[in-house]
C-alpha cells in the first residue's frame, strides 16, 4: 500500500480511529492485523517470507539469552544466515549467477545461468536488518529477549516504517509497544504536521523532478549537456524528497499512533563533508552499519591502513545493500573512496587554510565546503540512479557535450513545468534551512487555531493544486 494513495488516505483513519476506540489488550491484535493488510496490499503470498523470519528470529533471541559459551554464538549465527539467505536468494540470486556465468564465458567456458523469476519483496532489506539489529543485541546483552510473539511481530511488522525504514532498534521500539498510549491532541497534531511536510515533499517536490529526472536517465543517448547537467541535480533533490517524504509520513503516522521512531534526515545537503553528510543522511542505516558492522571490525581503533579498509568495506556493503547491480557497488565506492581522501587530505587542507590565514572567513570555507559536498554526493547519485554502468558512462560523458554546433536546449519538458521545478527546489531549501535555525512547528502551535488551521487547509489544498497525483512508488522500496 503506498502512502500517497486514496487505499492509504482510507485505510490509516480507519486504523487509528479503531486504536484509540479499542480497549488496551486489542490494540497489538489490531497493529497486527493492520500491518499485514498493509503489507499484503503489495504481494499477499509475500507475507508467509515474514512469518518465516519472525518464527526464525523470535526463536533464536530466545535461545540465544538461556544458552551460554559457544551456543550463543551459534543461534546468533543461524538467525543471521536465515536473514541474509533470504536476502541471497530473492535479491542476490540472480547477481551472482549472471556474473559467475559471465566470467566463465569470459575463460572460454560456455555457461548460461541460473536464474530464479522472484519478485523482490518489498522492503526485504529494510525488515531483516531490524530483525538482526534484535538478535545481535540479546547476544550482545543489550536487549531481552521478547517472550511475547505478537509484541515481537508488531516490532517487524509495524507497518509505518516496515518498508522502508526508518530502521528501528529493539530498544527503542520494543518498549512503547508494551506500554499503553492514550489519545493526546498534541501528538495527534504534530504527527499529522510531519505527516503533511511529508506528502509536500514527495508529492509536490520528488514526483514533479522524477518528471524530467526520469527522461533523462532512462534515455541517456538523447540528452546532453545542460539537459544532463539539470536531470543529475534534479534526481538529486528527488531522491531526497522522495525518501525524507516516506520517513516524514511513517514517523508522523507512528506518532499519531503513540510511537516515536528515530530521526532519519537532518538537512544532509548542508552538510559541509561527506562524513557529516552520512551523520545526516539515513541515520537508520548509517548507524546501523556503524554499530553493527564498523566497530565490530575495529572502526578507527586499528592500523591506519585496516582503518581505510574498514571504511571502504563499509561503504561498498552499503552499496550493496541498495541493490544487486554493479552501479550501485560503485555507489558505494565512491562515498568510501571520498571518506578516505577526506582523511588523507586533511592535514594538507589545513595547512594551506593556515598559510593563506583565512580568518574570520569560517563561514565562506563552511559554504564552500557544503557546495563542493553537495556536488560529489551528487556525481555519485548518477551511479545509483543509472539503470547500469554503461548508461553511467553515458551520462557522464554527454554531460560535457554542451555544443554540436549549437547549445543542447532540448528539454524533456515545458518551460512552466521547469520553473515550477526549480520553485520547489528552492522552496526545499528555504524551509530547510528555517529548521536549521528554529522550529517551525513550534512557532506554528502558538499561533490562534484560526490561522493554524488556515495554514494546514491551505497546505492541503496546495498539495493537491501543484501535487503530481500518480501514486507513484517511492524509490527506496526497490530495496
Amino acid at each position: 500500500m503506498l502512502f500517497n494513495s486514496l487505499h492509504f488516505l482510507i485505510f490509516f483513519p480507519v486504523v487509528a480511529a479503531l486504536f484509540f476506540a479499542a480497549p488496551d489488550r486489542y490494540r497489538l491484535p489490531l497493529l497486527f492485523l493492520a500491518s499485514c493488510y498493509f503489507y499484503m496490499a503489495f504481494i499477499p503470498a509475500y507475507i508467509l517470507i515474514l512469518f518465516v523470519l519472525i518464527a526464525v528470529d523470535y526463536t533464536a533471541g530466545i535461545l540465544i539469552e538461556r544458552a551460554t559459551g559457544k551456543a550463543r554464538k551459534r543461534y546468533l549465527v543461524l538467525s543471521l544466515i536465515a536473514n541474509i539467505g533470504m536476502l541471497g536468494v530473492f535479491k542476490y540470486f540472480n547477481f551472482f549467477s549472471t556474473n559467475v556465468a559471465a566470467v566463465n564465458q569470459w575463460l572460454g567456458i560456455p555457461v548460461h545461468p541460473i536464474l530464479l523469476h522472484l519478485a523482490l519483496p518489498i522492503g526485504l532489506s529494510f525488515h531483516t536488518f531490524q530483525s538482526m539489529s534484535y538478535t545481535i543485541e540479546v547476544y550482545r546483552g543489550n536487549q531481552k529477549a521478547e517472550r511475547n510473539l505478537l509484541v515481537y511481530s508488531v516490532y517487524v511488522l509495524f507497518f509505518p516504517q516496515m518498508v522502508a525504514g526508518p530502521i528501528e532498534r529493539p530498544y527503542n521500539l520494543l518498549p512503547q509497544l508494551r506500554r499503553p498510549v492514550r489519545f493526546e491532541t498534541n501528538r495527534v497534531t504534530e504527527g499529522l504536521r510531519i505527516m503533511l511536510w511529508g506528502f509536500i515533499e514527495k508529492v509536490v517536490v520528488a514526483d514533479r523532478l522524477a518528471l524530467y529526472a526520469n527522461q533523462v536517465f532512462n534515455d541517456p543517448a538523447r540528452h546532453h549537456g545542460l539537459t544532463v547537467l539539470l536531470g543529475i541535480y534534479f534526481f538529486s533533490f528527488q531522491i531526497y524528497c522522495d525518501f525524507s517524504g516516506y520517513s516524514h509520513i511513517a514517523i508522523g503516522a507512528a506518532k499519531i499512533l503513540g510511537f516515536n521512531l528515530m530521526t532519519n534526515f537532518k538537512r544532509p545537503y548542508f552538510a559541509d563533508s561527506i562524513a557529516d553528510f552520512w551523520k545526516r543522511w539515513h541515520i537508520s542505516l548509517s548507524t546501523w552499519f556503524r554499530d553493527y558492522l564498523y566497530i565490530p571490525l575495529g572502526g578507527n581503533r586499528v592500523p591506519v591502513w585496516h582503518w581505510y579498509l574498514n571504511l571502504f568495506l563499509v561503504f561498498l556493503i552499503s552499496g550493496f545493500w541498495h541493490g544487486a547491480n554493479w552501479t550501485f557497488l560503485v555507489w558505494g565506492a565512491l562515498h568510501g573512496a571520498y571518506l578516505i581522501a577526506a582523511i588523507v587530505l586533511a592535514p594538507l587542507r589545513s595547512n594551506v587554510l593556515s598559510r593563506l590565514r583565512l580568518r574570520g572567513t569560517e563561514w565562506g570555507i563552511r559554504a564552500l565546503d557544503t557546495v563542493v559536498t553537495f556536488h560529489l554526493v551528487t556525481f555519485a547519485w548518477i551511479f545509483f540512479r543509472a539503470r547500469s554502468i554503461a548508461d553511467a558512462g553515458l551520462i557522464c560523458r554527454n554531460l560535457f557535450q554542451w555544443t554540436t554546433g549549437r547549445v543542447s536546449f532540448e528539454y524533456p519538458l515545458g518551460p512552466s513545468d521547469l520553473t515550477l521545478a526549480f520553485l520547489c527546489i528552492a522552496f526545499l531549501l528555504f524551509v530547510d534551512s528555517l529548521h536549521g535555525r528554529f522550529s517551525f512547528a513550534q512557532a506554528l502551535s502558538v499561533r490562534p487555531r484560526w490561522l493554524r488551521w488556515s495554514f494546514y487547509y491551505a497546505t492541503v489544498f496546495g498539495i493537491l493544486f501543484f501535487g503530481v497525483l500518480t501514486q507513484s512508488k517511492f524509490i527506496y522500496f526497490q530495496f
